[in-house]
């Protein structure tokens, strides 16, 4: 019998700017509560939304949670948050301007994740 996928990567563009980002940190955070094991791969502005402080202020949605929740709830259960090195070095960030937990790392890492069987989202 195959095995089960089990793997969720969520490639996330969206920041500030767009509701969809709150949108794939909810699907996130409910990939983990389905039992996955959950990548957010942050491209575009969606790296914003991890740089220390960006969300301490931020719902984009009276209806959902506020974003720091999303993110902070996300990590504390067993989340990882990847982010494309281009992306950070545009906006002049390094792995010390971001929460913990983020790494800075290319597309192999996705690529890697993709072929171990991970379902992909897009935001």
């Amino acid at each position: 019998m195959a095995e089960k996928n089990e793997k969720l990567v969520i490639v996330a563009s969206r920041g500030h700017d767009d509701e969809r980002a709150t949108v794939s940190w909810t699907i996130a955070n409910g990939g983990l509560t389905a039992g996955l094991e959950v990548t957010m791969f942050l491209v575009s502005s969606g790296i914003d939304l991890v740089r220390k402080g960006a969300v301490d202020h931020v719902r984009m949605n009276p209806f959902d949670p506020p974003m720091k929740e999303l993110i902070e709830g996300f990590l504390a259960r067993g989340g990882k948050i990847l982010a494309c090195p281009p992306c950070a070095k545009v906006r002049g960030y390094t792995e010390e301007h971001l929460i913990d937990g983020v790494t800075i790392v290319g597309s192999a890492a996705l690529h890697a994740l993709i072929k171990e069987g991970a379902a992909t989202l897009s935001f």
